[in-house]
């Protein structure tokens, strides 16, 4: 990781990128899907800004507050703050190996957060926008509580599982209601969240076994619905050039008419409701907090806070980014499930705090990495966790690379071991690692390490090749711009291609620089700089490796020990390296890694569980053809045996014989 900055401020006048990633939340460990969903894709794109020259800061931290929390903890036997520091740090510890360059990692239980939180509901109070319903819901007795969904246990009112929770069934998938609803008072509570279709049998209390109690109590509710047109006239501006997937899963909520969302819950982990607002009964709400789903969006500003004004409860640093919609542009990252909360939940509280806030730009999600035909799964051991890529002792800028080369950003991708191989071998070891080595281990054996004098004029084919990489840069540049992640990094490996091809077109060997020498100096100089191009736009997706080609070229941080400075120019003049500079020596980027590794880590990581998945899918599948082809032999059977019994079920009228010629030839035809 690079050494801590300064707190970056934005700079009015200039284009300033305020960069997030939905906030992980803590009570896991992340696998690839997670990190490419979000947190690398903002990594990428936050450091192609600042290579670009602009003012960016990249923001995250975990999502730490929560029912899921509480009951983790609970079954940990520790308490949340507990919980949550140890799943923090593994977190932290996961991105820090992946080269993710945050400018703050924090996390949502700070005195930041719940100040900005509580300001915003305060606003969205007084403006008319939060209402209180009073709703039946399971009260312990024993220990004089009212209880989240996720707190009562009974058996599934559909399948009969045992183990049911009182808002899920994990074995049949339904979502449940806690207690069995009253059938002769209709749900007077309309809301968008999605409808239980069953109920808890013989409910209990998860913290102590006991019957819980119908019992009226009182919710705050967001009023979506008295937002949804301002929401609507936003968007409609907002919402170009943010990804189908994202713009369609919005107007599906829209679609169906916004209406007015819970946004408290009875637990003990979250940020308690304020006090001292009209109205307010401070009674009914002391021992609630707010929903995660309200405040978690609400942990972008309140981590930036403790980036920009550490220390500082009064400090306001955090608005210049937050609440300064004409000087900064909020790029969000994250997979499609996160995607209502920060296009309709989190803007809906914006809009209704009547306050000047900065909102989101562009909104780039993806959709889901699956694992070699199956699905991730930490309980079932399928699938590669942030803990184990570490494990298989490749470089994480490989990791990186393979990753960002099949971001799923349009449909579902799919990691397979023998294509990450293949992506080493062939795409970066014989491709860009080939060029590098060739060209830099040329200079240093042919020319004492030192760019000679050339001159490109007199070669009109070094002059369409500085064209041609010109070209391939503009859509570089336009492709990131427009968050198209994937694509930026085939532009990369085309360049990389062009350096090669340069190479042969030029027969680049003894038998040049013996008999062209001024060819061979104009192709050494103009394939360094080439590779130095290539070193700089590569910095957003592989961090270490581009820094490895600086120095193998003779390029210096501005301190010993500090990394090189990267940019990305408008054009390319092919003169970063001028005649006379001292290359650096040759390194080995990429090495091969062996074909028997692909068996290896299939095994290790899910092998066994992924073959019974396959088995089960193979001996499904076969068990429907083998129907198929005995119904079919069925329906031609019994075809036949129609064909065959037709002469005696349909017997034939004899016809009358007129005399012995005539039926004769009947005969003759018939047989015929």
């Amino acid at each position: 990781m690079v050494a801590s900055r300064e707190p970056t401020l934005p700079v009015p006048g200039k284009e300033n990128i305020l960069v997030t990633s939905a906030l992980p939340y803590v009570n896991n460990v992340p696998h690839l899907g997670n990190i490419i969903g979000s947190v690398l894709s903002a990594d990428v794109f936050a450091r192609f800004c600042r290579a670009r020259g602009l003012p960016t800061i990249y923001v995250c931290g975990s999502d730490q507050y929560g029912t899921a929390t509480e009951t983790k903890a609970l079954s940990e036997g520790v308490d949340p703050a507990t919980l949550c520091a140890k799943y923090h740090a593994i977190h932290k510890d996961i991105y820090d190996w992946f080269r993710i360059d945050f400018d703050v990692f924090g996390r949502t239980p700070t005195d930041e957060h719940t100040a900005i939180v509580q300001s915003m509901f305060a606003r969205l109070w007084d403006n008319g926008f939060i209402e209180q319903r009073e709703t039946t819901q399971a009260y312990c007795p024993t220990h004089s509580s009212f209880l989240a969904d996720r707190y009562v246990e009974g058996e599934c009112s559909i399948c009969h599982d045992k183990g049911a929770r009182g808002d899920q069934c994990d074995a049949c998938g339904n979502l449940l209601d806690p207690l069995e609803p009253d059938r002769e008072v209709g749900d007077a509570v309309v809301s968008d969240e999605a409808k239980a279709t069953g109920w808890l049998i013989n409910p209990r209390c998860k913290l102590d076994g006991a019957v819980p109690e119908k019992r009226q109590t009182k919710h705050l509710y967001l009023r979506l619905n008295a937002l949804q047109e301002e929401l609507r006239t936003w968007l409609a501006s907002a919402e170009k050039g943010w990804s189908a997937n994202c713009i369609s899963i919005t107007h599906s909520w829209l679609d169906k008419g916004l209406k007015p969302r819970g946004i408290t819950r009875d637990l003990k982990w979250g940020v308690p409701i304020p006090t001292g607002l009209d109205g307010l009964s401070e009674e009914d709400y002391a021992k609630k907090v707010f929903y995660v789903w309200f405040d978690a969006c609400i942990g972008y500003p309140s981590i930036t806070k403790t980036y920009t004004d550490p220390g500082k409860p009064d400090g306001a640093d955090w608005e210049k980014w937050w609440k300064n919609p004409e000087d900064v542009s909020l790029y969000q990252f994250m997979g499609k499930d996160n995607v209502p909360f920060h296009t309709i939940i989190f803007p809906a509280s914006q809009i209704g705090s009547r306050e000047k806030w900065t909102k989101v730009k562009n909104l780039s999600t993806t959709e889901y990495l699956n694992y070699e035909g199956g699905k991730f799964s930490k309980s079932k051991g399928v699938g590669v966790f942030g803990t184990n890529a570490r494990d298989t002792g490749i470089d994480p800028d490989i990791w990186r690379y393979y990753l960002l080369s099949r971001r799923p950003e349009t449909s579902d991708a799919e990691f397979k071991w023998e294509e990450f191989v293949d992506a080493n071998n062939n795409d970066l070891l014989k491709n860009l690692g080939n060029l590098c080595q060739r060209v830099i281990k040329f200079c240093q054996a042919k020319m004492d390490g030192v760019i000679p004098e050339y001159d490109l004029s007199a070669f009109p084919a070094l002059q369409q090749h500085k064209a041609d990489v010109n070209r391939l840069l503009q859509e570089y540049i336009a492709t990131l711009k427009a968050v198209k992640l994937r694509s930026g990094l085939s532009i990369i490996m085309s360049i990389s291609g062009l350096g090669n091809k340069l190479l042969q077109d030029n027969k680049l060997s003894n038998q040049l620089i013996a008999e062209e020498p001024d060819r061979c100096n104009a192709v050494i100089g103009i394939a360094l700089n080439h590779i130095h191009l290539l070193a700089n736009l590569l910095s957003p997706y592989m961090p270490e490796k581009s820094q490895s080609i600086l120095r193998q070229l003779g390029v210096k941080g501005p301190r010993e020990g500090q990394a090189v400075p990267v940019q990305i120019p408008d054009v390319w003049e092919a003169n970063a390296l001028r005649p006379g500079h001292a290359v650096g020596t040759p390194e080995l980027l990429f090495t091969n890694i062996p074909a028997a590794k692909i068996d290896e880590w299939r095994d290790a990581y899910g092998g066994e569980e992924l073959r019974k998945q396959k088995e089960a899918e193979a001996e499904k599948a076969a068990a429907k053809k083998l129907a198929r082809l005995k119904d079919k032999e069925k329906k031609k059977a019994k075809k036949a045996g129609q064909a065959g019994q037709a002469p005696t079920t349909l017997p034939l009228r004899p016809a009358p014989a007129a005399n012995t010629t005539e039926a004769a030839e009947a005969g003759t035809v018939a047989a015929a």
